[in-house]
């Protein structure tokens, strides 16, 4: 190895990219960019039955719309591919040929009934289940001569009962007794190795020099570090994270929602705030400062930092930093970004950019924007007479008042319809409106902001007057009336 830094992030491609794979990505990705070094992306996709190509594209688009460009791996090939591991299966069968002809490694033939009886046998004496080793000691000849003959076999890591011990950079000293593991499977066949064998051969072929990942990981390490020293191999410095956890504590899975990249993305979450918050996870920047942009990140990251204990997945933080961001988007950006969740896109864009800036101070997520703008883009407006009342108001109070608001808007001209304007020819009389004993401009203000958005909470009557324009604002005024009317 040439001293460079080297991270991975190594996904399965059995499922939509997760949250929790994108936050391990990000720290891979920090801590290459801090030193200097390179961060790779290495597909694992021996699962012949589960792998699709879809989820392969979608690990590229997250990370891709994440910001966390790779160094090398799928679509950016450097010297130490290919980086699927479905590419590499004559690497992985030399290696394993190796540690069958040193006698490290041997074929197992014992059934899945024989195992599950072994199992079994030792959880009720109370023994940690292990393999027994009862295929150990067939000679080469011996497990040939089964292959030949047609019998179904995997190939076994042979244990060595030691110590092994690890630092790691964020917990410290680490130590397995690895008499309690048992002879371990590596390969179901010379093509079809498994994780914490392929693993090793990919990390070392690719030369990679810190092993950043979930704490979920730590048990595979001695497995693996056994198998570098069989292979006579340099190991690497490891770094477990902590599990990201729900908010009841749990371990995040999917009986806490959908925690994919893809969902997030679709809800109209942007990736600067997405990025921010999982970087947050795990990792304290050592001051209250809570807003980063990925180079920040970069200048500020370190491995030091990162706790122990599990980091909560709270939606309600993330609401709040996406909030953060959209507020300080530039409008046109941010109209484009909502364009896709209107319910119509036969509006141009200057009334797209008036509609999304009177939600740009109360959005938490780009797809709010589709049921709070809803009415903007309906024909025919429908809810209770009731809606329009404010307080103690009658119907018949309510309809004069309206009637009211007609007539005075009736004679703005369509160059004079502005909020300002409008605001400035309303407000004396809503000032005046209600009882004469105790005036109150909602008895005004309500019933029109009522009969432009049918809702009960909206932006203001002036401001929505503006959007919809003249001719709508009537319509709506007066729709509005035969709704009293009728009631």
């Amino acid at each position: 190895m040439d001293g460079k830094v080297r991270t991975r992030i190594a996904p399965s491609p059995t499922g939509w990219a997760h949250m929790g794979t994108a936050r391990t990505a990000l720290f891979n990705y920090l801590f290459a960019k801090k030193e200097g070094g390179d961060f790779i992306l290495r597909i694992e996709d021996t699962d012949k039955e589960r792998s699709q190509k879809e989820y392969e594209q979608d690990v590229l688009e997250s990370f891709r719309w994440l910001g966390l460009e790779w160094d090398e791996g799928p679509e950016k090939n450097g010297k130490y591919g290919p980086y699927r591991q479905s590419e590499r299966t004559e690497l992985y069968k030399k290696y394993l040929t190796k540690l069958l002809e040193q006698g490290r490694a041997y074929w197992c033939f014992c059934t899945p009934e024989e195992l599950e009886a072994q199992r079994a046998h030792q959880m009720s004496l109370g023994e940690a289940p292990r393999y027994k080793g009862a295929c150990r000691n067939l000679s080469p000849q011996e497990q040939q001569g089964r292959l030949a003959s047609g019998t179904r076999g995997v190939i076994r890591f042979a244990v060595e009962p030691k110590t092994v011990a690890f630092h790691d950079l964020i917990r410290g000293e680490i130590a397995f007794d690895t008499g309690l593991l048992g002879d371990v499977v590596i390969a179901k066949d010379l093509e079809t190795p498994l994780y914490n064998f392929s693993v090793v051969v990919d990390d070392f072929e690719m030369q990679i020099t810190h092993v950043i990942r979930g704490e979920d990981h730590i048990t595979n390490t001695p497995r693996q570090i056994l198998i570098q020293e069989a292979l006579e191999l340099p190991g690497v410095q490891y770094a477990h994270l902590p599990l990201l956890l729900g908010e009841d504590r749990s371990k995040l899975s999917k009986r806490h929602g959908d925690n994919s990249v893809r969902a997030f993305r679709q809800q109209g979450y942007l990736p600067e705030a997405v990025v921010n918050f999982l970087a947050l996870l795990g990792w304290n920047p050592g001051s209250d400062r809570e807003i980063f942009s990925l180079p920040e990140l970069v200048k500020e990251f370190s491995l030091e930092r990162i706790q122990k204990g599990g980091a909560i997945f709270n939606l309600k933080r993330l609401d709040w930093i996406n909030g953060l961001y959209i507020r300080h988007m530039r409008l046109e950006e941010l109209a484009a970004l909502c364009a896709p969740y209107l319910p119509r896109d036969d509006v141009d864009s200057e009334k797209q950019k008036a509609i999304v800036g009177l939600y740009q101070e109360r959005l938490k997520k780009l797809a709010e924007i589709a049921e709070l703008a809803d009415f903007f883009f309906a024909d025919t407006l429908q809810y209770d007479a009731e809606l329009l009342l404010w307080k103690d108001a009658t119907k018949e109070g309510t309809q004069e008042i309206l009637e009211k608001i007609r007539e005075l808007l009736n004679g703005v001209g369509e160059s004079e319809w502005t909020k300002d304007n409008l605001e400035k020819i309303l407000m004396p009389e809503a000032e005046k409106a209600g009882p004469p004993e105790k005036p109150n401009r909602g008895y005004m203000l309500w019933p029109m902001r009522a009969a432009l958005s049918g809702k009960k909470a909206s932006p203001g009557p002036f401001e929505i007057a503006e959007v919809l324009g003249k001719e709508k604002t009537l319509e709506r005024i007066q729709n509005a009336i035969k709704i009293l009317a009728y009631a």
